[in-house]
């Protein structure tokens, strides 16, 4: 299945949630007044039993299937775009090695031969 295009996304999460998608933002909530005058926020329209029947690691669930999902997403390489990253990393590897080698050998002749002469 080919992916969604940025514009298709947009449009589906315009459905789901309309103060994403460009709308008005949310209004934040009214604050209450108790009996001693003092303002408290006003809590959301939950039911009381939906609050109480919170299911044990639910968080955890939802976090390891928003995993999944993005992996599902994930462009894994081929074998050859593997064989050939790992040819120019060893490369660049050796590359880079040597030039430690030779300048460690330039330094340790100079710290030798003219520094403690």
């Amino acid at each position: 299945m080919a992916r969604s295009s940025r514009q298709q996304r947009r449009a589906r999460r315009a459905q789901t949630q309309p103060a994403l998608a460009g709308g008005p933002p949310p209004q934040p909530p009214a604050a209450r007044h108790t009996a001693a005058g003092d303002s408290e926020p006003a809590r959301r329209a939950q039911p009381q039993r939906a609050r109480e029947r919170r299911i044990p690691f639910a968080g955890t669930v939802h976090f390891i299937q928003e995993a999944w999902g993005e992996l599902k997403k994930v462009e894994w390489p081929n074998q050859h775009a593997v064989v050939s990253g790992t040819a120019v990393v060893m490369i660049a590897c050796t590359i880079v090695g040597t030039y430690l080698w030779l300048n460690d050998r330039l330094w340790q002749y100079v710290v030798h031969h003219l520094l403690l002469r």
